[in-house]
C-alpha cells in the first residue's frame, strides 16, 4: 500500500526562545535537513505570540526563556488546551519532568536533544502520544488509578498477528510513520490498528497501550 504523503516536514512549528542563536539553529538544521520526514519549518514566537499563535501544528518552549514555566503551561491549558506542547529544559530530574508533563506538555527534551531526537519527539506527540522518558511515562500511567482500573485482566485479551506487529513496534517508541513504513501500511491503517488496540485494552491513549504492553506481556497474546 502506498504511504500517506503527510509527514512531520508538513508542519510549522512554533519556537519560544530566549536564545537566538538557538532559534537560528533550528531553523537551519531542520530546514536544510534531507533526513527522514523532510525540513520543518520553525516559526520564532514570544510568549505573548505562541498564545495566539494560529496555523502552527505545536510549540517548542525553551524552559530558561522564562522563570515561570509551570504558570506558562497552566495559561496553555486555560487558553488552548487543544495546541501540543513540548518543553526543553537543562533539568533531567525524572520527578521534575514529571511534573513538566502533569502540568500539560505533552514532551519533554533536554537541550541536548539532536535533530533526530527532535523530529522523533514532534511525530510521536503530533500522533498523539506523549515524548519523554520512560520510567517518567510509567509513573504518570501508575498515578492515574482510575485509568488502571480499566484496563481488561490480560487473559481476557487477544490480537491478531497484525495487532501484535503495530503493538510492537508502538512499544519501541516508534511514530505512526514509522511503523507504516516498517509494515507496507498507510497511515490510516496504522491509526485504525491503534485506535483498535487501545479498545480492545481499555485504555484511552497511547502510553497506557505501551506501559500495559510491557507490563502484562501483551506481545506475547495471539488471538
Amino acid at each position: 500500500m502506498t504511504q500517506d504523503k503527510k509527514s512531520v516536514g508538513d508542519l510549522r512549528v512554533g519556537l519560544v526562545a530566549a536564545d537566538p542563536m538557538r532559534i537560528l539553529g533550528l531553523q537551519t538544521i531542520f530546514s536544510q535537513s534531507e533526513g527522514e520526514g523532510g525540513p520543518v519549518e520553525i516559526v520564532p514566537l514570544s510568549v505573548p505570540g505562541a498564545l495566539d499563535a494560529s496555523g502552527v501544528s505545536l510549540i517548542l518552549i525553551d524552559s530558561g526563556c522564562t522563570d515561570h514555566i509551570f504558570e506558562l503551561l497552566a495559561t496553555f491549558q486555560r487558553t488552548r488546551p487543544r495546541l501540543r506542547v513540548i518543553v526543553i529544559g537543562l533539568e533531567e530530574d525524572h520527578e521534575h519532568i514529571q511534573r513538566i508533563i502533569g502540568a500539560g506538555a505533552k514532551g519533554y527534551l533536554a537541550q541536548s536533544a539532536n535533530e533526530r531526537e527532535v523530529r522523533l519527539a514532534i511525530e510521536v506527540v503530533q500522533d498523539g502520544s506523549v515524548w519523554a522518558p520512560r520510567k517518567v511515562l510509567a509513573r504518570l500511567l501508575e498515578s492515574t488509578s482510575a485509568e488502571a482500573s480499566r484496563v481488561k485482566p490480560a487473559g481476557e485479551l487477544k490480537f491478531t498477528l497484525r495487532e501484535l506487529e503495530v503493538l510492537r513496534l508502538l512499544v519501541a517508541g516508534h511514530p505512526n510513520r514509522v511503523i507504516g513504513q516498517e509494515l507496507g501500511i498507510d497511515l490510516t491503517t496504522v491509526k485504525k490498528h491503534v485506535g483498535k488496540l487501545m479498545r480492545k485494552v481499555g485504555v484511552d491513549n497511547r502510553i497506557a497501550l505501551s506501559v500495559e504492553a510491557v507490563n502484562h506481556k501483551l506481545l506475547s497474546k495471539r488471538t
